[in-house]
């Protein structure tokens, strides 16, 4: 495959059932043999998303010991501010060429649940900021849902197998900051080639060159996304619970050429994570003679934990 897919959420938002199973089909095609869809019909709109740059451009314009103030010790950057080098991909001792924000889960109704996350950071400096990020985080999880609803369906599992899993999910919101680079980087790129951990992973800001997939040729291919779409792909934790059906593909944000060193670029990705305890053991629907179970049980909140200790967020 050369191109990233593209398909349209409203088809399975629609009443017409076979607009509804074309998109079953075809996210489930896409996932199955790349692991990338590039998405339209999200809830995302335009005014939310112009907010959204707004202010994550004016944090991180600020003094860096301003920024430093929001970085929580000890939480593995689950929440606030994370400097610039500070994450690096598996296996990798450069960190990555960016500087980020996390927003959490703005946990409903469950007590115990809302204990067991970090509490997310207030910025005192921008009046919009947690109010804009918030809104963007329940817009880009609402948005999941529904494709999770749609792969659930390619899976021959009940439409809504995903939502107890998601609903209250440890998911995260990341704004990203890829500063002009200064002087010719020796080993690190903006973010190395990697995996994510997650279920699955809804981009903002895949409009420009730099994001760039490996298909299973070993080739890496441009994923550029239209002006109204997310790109949106499947992460390990969805990869390992599929016995590898659905396909967490490798990919990086490449430095740009020397001519464009001196300009920023941003991206917002939004990692949908379940709750901890979800168990991600091979379903039994994906196991077949030619299948056999790759992978051990495990529940999510401990597949976490192991690949933050990889990443150097957290100590081993």
């Amino acid at each position: 495959m050369k191109k990233i897919p593209s398909v349209d959420l409203n088809d399975f938002l629609s009443e017409d059932e076979a607009l509804k199973q074309k998109f079953v089909s075809e996210i489930g095609q896409a996932y199955e043999s790349i692991g990338f869809v590039a998405l339209k019909g999200h809830f995302l709109k335009d005014a939310l998303v112009t907010a959204l740059y707004s202010e994550i451009k004016t944090f991180f314009d600020l003094p860096i010991a301003v920024k430093q103030q929001y970085e929580i010790p000890g939480i593995g950057g689950q929440r606030g501010y994370v400097s610039f080098g500070k994450e690096s991909a598996k296996g990798r001792k450069q960190g990555d060429l960016k500087e980020f924000w996390h927003f959490g889960q703005f946990v409903e109704d469950d007590p115990e649940l809302e204990k067991e996350y970090h509490p997310n950071v207030e910025v005192k400096e921008l009046e919009n900021f947690n109010a804009v990020g918030k809104e963007t985080y329940r817009m880009l999880e609402k948005t999941a849902k529904y494709v999770l609803r749609a792969l659930a369906l390619h899976l021959d599992l009940e439409e809504t197998y995903f939502d107890a899993f998601i609903h209250n999910g440890n998911s995260i919101l990341r704004p990203i900051h890829y500063p002009p680079i200064t002087e010719a980087p020796e080993k690190a790129e903006r973010a190395a080639a990697h995996g994510d951990i997650n279920l699955i992973t809804l981009l903002m800001g895949a409009q420009g060159r730099g994001l760039q997939v490996q298909n299973h040729q070993g080739e890496w291919i441009d994923a550029i996304a239209e002006a109204d779409e997310l790109m949106i792909n499947v992460g390990d934790m969805l990869s390992r619970h599929t016995n590898n059906k659905l396909k967490s593909t490798i990919h990086r944000v490449k430095n740009p050429p020397k001519e464009a060193w001196g300009q920023s670029r941003y991206s917002i990705p939004f990692f949908m994570h379940p709750i901890s305890a979800m168990k991600l053991d091979v379903l039994e629907s994906c196991i077949d003679a030619d299948n056999p179970k790759q992978f051990e049980d495990i529940t999510a909140g401990d597949f976490l934990n192991e690949r933050l200790k990889e990443l150097g967020l957290t100590k081993k």
